[in-house]
C-alpha cells in the first residue's frame, strides 16, 4: 500500500474522493450482503415448510443441507441482474455508477503510456490468430509508435510453431516502422498461460506501462483498447482493468444458442455485480488491461506444493492475480460495455465439457489461497465463491438421486413434499436461476431499438424459448460432468492445459455415447424409477433429469453443421452482430459472410425486376 500512496496519488484532494467512495461502496456491500442472506433464508425456511408435510426426518435435513449448498450462486446471480437491470434502465451514466474511472475520459486524450499486446498462443490455427489481430493493429495505427505486439508461444506442435514463425515474420515486416512486433516461443509451457505471462514481465515489463491480454479466439478492436488505455492513464490507482467479453457470431449450432444465452446474462449480471464489488473487481485473463509495475511485483503465482493434481502450477490464473493486484493496494475494476471485446465459444458439447473440467480443476486449487493474509474480504469471498461454483453441482445431482428416493419411497408424493410450498420453491428458484437473461428480456422487449438489434420481437421470443430449453438440457449435463470429475480429483486424476478445437466439426454418435452414456443411464434411472413409483413428480423431475435423458441427441445434432447453418438461416441466435453493423465486421466471420448472402438473396426475392428494395420496406 505504501507503494501505491507515494506512487499512485497525488496530493490530498484524492483522499476525500477516495474516502466517500469507500464509504458508498461499504453500504452498498452491506446491503447486498443484507439481501442475499435473507434471500436464503426465506428460501431455505419455504423448503423447510415445503418438506415437512409428515415431518422433518433425516432424509430432509440432507436435502435441505444439499440446497443450501447450490443457493448462495442462484440469490446472488439474481440480486446481480436486479440491480443491474436497474441501472442499466434508469441511471443517467450507467457504465460511471459502477465504474466512475469511465467518466474521468472524454475519449479524445492522448496515448502517452507504452502499451503491449500480449497475444499469449498455444498449438493455435496462426491464420485464425492472424486475423482477429489485424483489424487490431489497423486502428492502433495512427498511434502505433505506443504500441508494441509480442506473440508469446507456448506451442508444442512443430508444424503449427513453423507457421507461426513464418505468420509472425510477415506481420512484423508487414507493421515494419509502425508497429514493432515480436514472436517469442517456449519450448515447454511450464506453468501453463500464467508462466507464459510472467516470462514477458520479466523480459520484456519494464519497457511498458501496460498490457493487454489476448487469447487466441478473442478480438479487441482498436476503439476499445484505446478508451481503456485512457482509463488508466487517467485512473492511476487501477490495477487490472477488465472489459466486458461477448460471444461471436458462429455457425456452430451449440455455440449459437449457447452466446445468445451469454449475451442475455452478461451485461446485467456484470453491471450488477461491479455495483458492489466496486475495486474489487473480477479477472478473466484475457480482453483486460494490466498496469505492469505493479502486476509484476505483486502478481507472481508461485507454484502450489506438490502432490496430487491440485499441487504444481495453477490453472485458473485469473482470479488470484486479481485478489493479488487488490491486496497490494491497486484497485480492480471491471468496465460493463459490449462492444469492447469478443471470444469464441466452444464448437460442440465435448468440448465445451472439456473447457470447464479444466476450469473446475483450476478454481479448486484457489482453497489454497483462501487464507492467504493481507486478501479483503470481497477478494476471499470471490475465491470461495468461484470454488462452489463447482461444488454446486454434485449438490445438485444428489438432490436429484435423493429427491427421486424420497420420492418413490414415501406413501404418497405429497407426504413426502407439500405440493404448494413445493411449487413455490421451484418457482422461487427458476425465477432466480433465469434472473439475468429475464433482465435482458424485459429490457429488449420494451425498447423498440433492442428489439431490433436481436432480429425483432417475434423473433426474440422464439431465440427466448430455444435458448430456455437448450439451458434447461445442458446445465444438468454438466453438473454432472463437474460431479464426476471432482470424483476422479478425490483419487488423483486431474487434466492438463491442451489445445482447444474451435473450427466446427461432427461428434459421431459413437463418440458422444462413449462419453455420455453415464448422463444418459442417470437420467433414465430416475424418469423410469418415478414412472414405477410416482409419475405425478415427472414433470418437475424432467428440469433436470430431462437434459441428462437426452444428453447423446443434444450433443449429436448442436454439432451438426447443416443443423448450424438451417438455425442461422432461420435467425436461431442471432445476436446484435448479425443485425447491425459493429467492429468484428471486419473479421469476415463465416456466420456473417453467411447472413449477408442471405440478406442478399432476400432482398433479391423481395426485388423483382429489379425494383429498389427500399420501396418495398426492407
Amino acid at each position: 500500500m505504501a507503494e501505491l500512496q507515494a506512487g499512485s496519488r497525488t496530493g490530498s484532494a484524492a483522499l476525500p474522493d477516495l474516502v466517500a467512495r469507500t464509504s458508498n461502496l461499504a453500504g452498498r456491500r452491506a446491503l447486498f450482503a443484507v439481501l442475499v442472506i435473507a434471500t436464503i433464508m426465506a428460501v431455505m425456511w419455504l423448503s423447510a415448510v415445503a418438506l415437512s408435510a409428515d415431518g422433518l426426518g433425516a432424509l430432509d435435513i440432507v436435502l435441505l443441507s444439499l440446497l443450501l449448498i447450490t443457493l448462495p450462486w442462484t440469490v446472488i446471480g439474481f440480486w446481480n441482474a436486479a440491480i443491474g437491470f436497474l441501472i442499466l434502465r434508469f441511471a443517467r451514466n450507467p457504465v460511471a455508477t459502477v465504474t466512475p474511472a469511465a467518466a474521468r475520459i472524454r475519449g479524445d486524450e492522448p496515448i502517452t503510456a507504452s502499451v503491449a499486446l500480449m497475444a499469449c498462443i498455444r498449438n493455435e490455427d496462426p491464420v485464425r490468430v492472424m486475423r482477429n489481430l489485424a483489424p487490431m493493429l489497423d486502428g492502433l495505427a495512427p498511434v502505433g509508435a505506443h504500441f508494441h505486439l509480442y506473440a508469446l508461444s507456448d506451442t508444442s506442435d512443430p508444424a503449427v510453431a513453423a507457421a507461426e514463425e513464418r505468420c509472425f515474420a510477415d506481420l512484423a515486416e508487414k507493421w515494419r516502422g509502425r508497429i514493432a512486433v515480436t514472436y517469442r516461443r517456449r519450448e515447454s509451457n511450464t506453468g501453463f498461460k500464467a508462466g507464459n505471462i510472467r516470462d514477458f514481465c520479466l523480459r520484456w515489463g519494464p519497457a511498458h506501462d501496460f498490457a493487454v491480454t489476448l487469447d487466441a479466439d478473442s478480438f479487441i478492436p482498436a476503439s476499445a483498447i484505446l478508451r481503456m488505455v485512457r482509463i488508466m492513464q487517467a485512473t492511476p490507482e487501477i490495477g487490472i482493468l477488465q472489459g466486458l467479453v461477448v460471444g461471436m457470431p458462429s455457425t456452430s449450432a451449440f455455440a449459437r444458442i449457447f452466446q445468445f444465452g451469454m449475451r442475455l446474462a452478461m451485461w446485467s449480471y456484470t453491471t450488477g455485480s461491479a455495483w458492489w464489488q466496486g475495486d474489487c473487481g473480477p479477472h478473466w485473463g484475457h480482453n483486460s488491461v494490466l498496469r505492469l509495475k505493479p502486476f509484476t511485483a505483486h502478481c507472481h503465482i508461485p507454484p502450489l506444493p506438490e502432490g496430487g493434481p491440485l499441487g504444481g502450477h495453477i490453472l485458473s490464473h485469473d482470479q488470484i492475480e486479481a485478489v493479488l493486484m487488490r491486496r497490494a493496494g491497486y484497485e480492480v475494476r471491471v468496465l460493463p460495455e459490449e462492444h469492447l471485446g469478443w471470444e469464441e465459444n466452444p464448437p460442440t458439447l465435448l468440448e465445451f465439457i472439456r473447457r470447464d473440467i479444466r476450469w473446475c480443476q483450476g478454481n479448486m486449487q484457489y482453497w489454497r489461497f483462501l487464507m492467504l493474509p493481507g486478501l479483503k474480504f470481497v477478494s476471499r469471498y470471490q475465491l470461495a465463491f468461484a470454488i462452489l461454483m463447482f461444488l454446486g453441482s454434485p449438490a445438485w445431482m444428489a438432490l436429484l438421486v435423493l429427491g427421486t428416493f424420497g420420492v418413490i419411497t414415501a406413501e404418497r408424493p405429497s407426504a413426502f413434499i407439500a405440493p404448494d410450498a413445493g411449487l413455490a420453491v421451484l418457482i422461487l428458484v427458476l425465477v432466480m436461476w433465469f434472473a439475468p437473461k429475464i433482465a435482458t428480456v424485459i429490457d429488449a422487449l420494451t425498447r423498440r431499438k433492442a428489439r431490433y438489434r436481436y432480429g425483432g420481437g417475434p423473433m426474440f421470443l422464439v431465440n427466448v424459448a430455444v435458448e430456455t430449453i437448450f439451458f434447461l438440457m445442458l446445465s444438468p449435463i454438466m453438473w454432472f460432468a463437474h460431479t464426476a470429475f471432482l470424483a476422479k480429483l478425490v483419487f488423483g486424476v486431474g487434466v492438463g492445459w491442451g489445445g482447444q478445437a474451435r473450427d466446427d466439426h461432427a461428434v459421431p454418435l459413437r463418440s458422444a455415447i462413449a462419453r455420455l452414456w453415464p448422463q444418459t443411464a442417470l437420467g433414465w434411472a430416475c424418469l423410469a424409477a418415478l414412472a414405477w413409483g410416482a409419475p405425478v413428480a415427472i414433470p418437475c423431475t424432467l428440469l433436470i433429469a430431462g437434459g441428462l435423458a437426452f444428453a447423446v441427441p443434444l450433443c449429436v445434432v448442436t454439432a451438426n453443421q447443416a443443423v448450424g447453418r438451417a438455425l442461422l438461416r432461420a435467425g436461431i441466435g442471432r445476436l446484435p452482430e448479425e443485425t447491425m453493423p459493429s467492429p468484428i465486421d471486419a473479421l469476415g466471420l463465416p456466420a456473417l459472410e453467411m447472413m449477408g448472402r442471405e440478406a442478399g438473396r432476400r432482398r433479391k426475392e423481395r426485388s423483382p425486376g429489379g425494383t429498389n428494395s427500399q420501396t418495398l420496406g426492407y
